[in-house]
């Protein structure tokens, strides 16, 4: 951009100013409804922490799940593991009974709930299948018990699922449905023949389980599990739904919390640097206006509020003081020099209108190319894998340039109307000295030992690149809880005594009808449920495994007297046939669970523990590679459920990052040229805004901080504080550089201007993060401190690394003042 130009553009906002404060009252009507317009839609604002919700609608992985749960229902269960001295005592059976039947009948949205109550028990008498409840018939005496207990002892589909193998854990596990809202779900589960034609389940119109929904499942769950705890009857409560409730509740909590104690200690500093009631009021109802509009127009346009949205307020809060405080910032100092022993005079309206018009010909187009460099940094991630990532880019890209329109528009309107005077006495002098004293020593060391500070630079920098190198990706969202949180307390207590808390599912297609007749088929389904249950990989391993196979041996044992050897596949397929159709005859419906209604397709179930998200991937292929191998090539084969989801979502989140990160520095690369005018400086100009990004992923790497899907997003908020100064820093530069031809000079006049600015949003915005640091979430505790780093790095490479750089390139160049600029 050409002096010329830039001054065009600068007169342009000055005529701005003039315009808006000459219609201030009509402007602040206009900006009075669009806000109450928008705000008024708050209310329909929805919440999604599920799982699922990380994926598009379209993504191949969720249009699989979307399927396999319209066949089979919710695999997300919650489970209530059971800890007791003897759980065949009959005290003991009689709580767990009550607490059966108080679940059954009292918890929400219901689908199936299993426990040793109801557990199934197939057995045969004079020649016919009877398939009952464990416990149909009451045990009264001790030797039932006894009889009871060995039956569940000896059941190798009760163990690790619903009893431990000392017989003192029992689980309860609950199902909910997958759609609640659909009739389909209670009495067409199953029959896919009866869908229209040219129809597939997975493309019904159906609305799943919602996070509000699954919270209302939890706390009922909860209050339940309350009233029967207790010493000797210990319930852990787990699973993805609780977790997540938990999840939801907690940073819905710290972020309120954090949010309010953030806005409290930015006021604070914000009246200590500014001295000035208005200093503090007119940034905070810009910033919060920003993000009520913002939320707003997100309810308006159906975007929900997600896990990873919520660092939106965090970032809309820096964007809007930022923007303000840099405004501000030149206003109050233009009062300062219009200062003179008549007191009245600044209370002129002339004087006014003035100053609001030198402030935004000052500041007004550095703060619209910050707001625009931020905006397409955030909008880098709207193509971004991740649902809620893409929808963070673009709900806080909008929400950047509303705070725009607030900070031109809204804030030289409310400055028209309030009183204002210049601020005296030798306090309000001796506050702004101090500030230029440092400001000039930082612009003394910066220029005139610049190769020092490029070597400190260098040398910092590569110990930022070595400890980037180390850095992992990692997701484990039930460890962000305290250790002492109950819910992270039952995961792992389930993990460690009932061998796993989670499952992944394989859905196998045979292809044909009545294909999972075939005694081949079957045999070779048994024997992947011997090789995978033996999967042992260190912290992940195979805690159990379910298929159909273990069905058909415990009817094949059933009607074969109950003799354990023919705990078998049978090798004929009219008796698979048959042995199925007498299971289904016997009143079960347990069948539903694992195969199509045409008998071509069939589930098999793998538990396993909550592991790092990052070692599932290797596994499901492992997986793949292993039925293909036992089935043949010919089946379609599919691994699918939570885990896959997981899985997914984090090589998504990787994609992302990479192809967000690389766009967003190209763009705003292009975008700093633009400004600046010239290519080597525009480009040179781009190391004081990447170097807080090394360093704080450096950071991470030193301390064995991973990438997971919230601090994957702190780098969107780095490069935007840093690219903010920067740009404020290098357009002031140009101007003062332009006027003295003196390097030194223009970096202490920039300094002395916006540097001022610089420093009140740093210690200002840094402290609003580091407040996270005493959040009870470690998710949380490492956005506060990484963003609060990473924005202290940002300030120390404006205000000494591009001086510096300024200084060497000017003093190593003759460059004349039009090819300059």
């Amino acid at each position: 951009m050409t002096t010329a130009l830039r001054k065009r553009v600068e007169h342009g906002f000055e005529r701005f100013g003039d315009l808006i404060y000459r219609q201030h009252w009509q402007v602040l009507l206009l900006m009075f409804c669009l806000i109450a317009g928008l705000i008024s839609r708050i209310p329909l604002l929805t919440m999604d922490t599920s799982t699922e919700g990380f994926l598009h609608a379209d993504d191949p992985t969720l249009i699989a799940y979307d399927k396999f749960r319209t066949q089979y229902g919710r695999d997300e269960l919650i489970l209530l593991t059971i800890k007791t001295p003897d759980l065949f005592q009959p005290e003991v059976l009689e709580r767990l009974n009550r607490l059966h039947q108080e679940l059954r009948t009292k918890t929400p949205y219901l689908d199936d709930i299993t426990s040793l109550i109801n557990a199934r028990n197939t057995r045969g008498a004079e020649g016919e299948l009877i398939v009952e409840d464990l416990l149909e018939r009451w045990p009264e005496s001790k030797t039932a018990r006894e009889e009871v207990r060995a039956r569940a002892l000896a059941n190798p589909l009760y163990r690790n699922m619903l009893i431990s193998d000392d017989a003192t854990i029992t689980t309860i596990v609950i199902k909910t449905y997958a759609y609640p809202g659909s009739a389909v779900d209670d009495v067409m589960a199953g029959f896919d023949e009866l869908e229209a034609p040219g129809q597939s389940a997975s493309s019904a119109v159906r609305e799943p389980l919602s996070d509000a929904q699954n919270s209302e499942v939890v706390q009922a769950v909860r209050a339940i599990a309350a009233t029967f705890d207790s010493e000797d009857f210990r319930i852990y409560l787990a699973g993805s739904p609780v977790v997540a409730d938990v999840l939801k509740r907690s940073m819905t909590t710290n972020m309120k919390r954090f949010m309010l104690l953030s806005i409290a200690v930015i006021s604070l500093l914000l009246f200590l640097l500014f001295r000035r009631l208005s200093g503090v009021l007119l940034p905070l109802v810009i910033v919060l206006l920003s993000l009520l509009s913002t939320l707003g127009l997100m309810a308006m346009v159906g975007v929900p509020f997600k896990l990873p949205t919520q660092i939106m307020p965090s970032f809309l809060l820096a964007v809007g003081v930022g923007a303000s405080v840099h405004l501000l910032a030149v206003f109050y100092r233009r009062i300062q020099q219009q200062h003179t022993d008549d007191a009245q005079r600044w209370e002129s309206a002339e004087l006014k209108r003035k100053t609001i018009v030198y402030a935004l010909g000052h500041s007004g187009l550095a703060i619209v190319m910050t707001s625009l460099t931020t905006a397409a940094g955030l909008a880098s991630f709207a193509g971004a894998e991740v649902a809620p990532v893409s929808d963070l880019g673009i709900a806080a890209a909008v929400g950047v340039m509303i705070s725009l329109l607030y900070t031109l528009v809204l804030m030289p309107a409310l400055l028209s109307i309030i009183p204002l005077r210049a601020q005296r006495g030798a306090g309000s002098r001796a506050h702004h000295e101090r500030f230029d004293r440092l400001m000039i020593w930082i612009a003394e060391i910066s220029t005139n030992h610049s190769g020092s500070v490029l070597l400190v630079s260098v040398l910092v920098v590569a110990v930022g690149i070595a400890g980037a190198l180390q850095v992992r990706f990692s997701h484990k969202p039930y460890e962000w809880l305290p250790q002492s949180d109950p819910s992270r307390v039952a995961t792992d207590f389930v993990n460690a005594n009932m061998r796993g808390a989670s499952t992944v599912e394989v859905v196998v297609d045979t292809g044909l009808e009545n294909g999972l007749y075939e005694p081949t088929f079957m045999q070779r389904l048994e024997k992947l449920n011997d090789e995978v249950a033996a999967i042992d990989q260190g912290e992940l391993y195979v805690g159990k495994t379910l298929s159909l196979a273990d069905i058909l041996k415990e009817i094949n044992q059933a009607l074969n007297e109950n003799r354990e050897s023919y705990y078998r596949i049978p090798g004929q397929r009219d008796l698979i046939a048959q042995e199925f159709l007498l299971f289904e005859n016997s009143g079960s419906d347990d069948l539903e669970d694992f195969v199509d209604s045409q008998f071509r397709e069939t589930r098999f179930t793998i538990k396993m523990p909550w592991v790092d998200s990052m070692l599932y991937r290797p596994f499901m292929e492992d997986l793949k590679q292993r039925f293909r191998q036992a089935l043949g090539g010919v089946l379609d084969i599919s691994v699918t459920g939570m885990v896959a989801l997981l899985s997914r979502t984090m090589s998504a989140t990787i994609e992302s990052m990479k192809q967000s990160y690389i766009i967003a520095v190209l763009v705003i690369s292009l975008m700093m040229i633009l400004l600046i005018g010239d290519v080597r400086i525009g480009l040179i100009s781009m190391i004081p805004n990447l170097t807080p990004i090394v360093l704080t992923i450096g950071l991470m790497g030193w301390f064995g901080i991973s990438i997971d899907l919230f601090t994957m997003l702190i780098g969107s908020i780095a490069i935007g504080l840093a690219v903010d100064d920067t740009i404020h820093f290098m357009h002031n530069y140009r101007r003062y550089h332009h006027d003295t031809k003196d390097v030194r000079e223009a970096v202490r006049n920039t300094l002395l201007t916006t540097g001022r600015a610089m420093l009140v949003t740093s210690v200002v915005l840094s402290s609003g993060f580091f407040l996270y640091m005493f959040s009870t979430l470690s998710n949380l505790f490492y956005f506060g401190l990484l963003t609060g780093f990473a924005i202290i790095v940002a300030l120390l490479a404006d205000l000494f690394l591009a001086p510096a750089l300024m200084a060497q390139l000017h003093r190593s160049q003759l460059i004349s003042d039009d090819s300059e600029y």
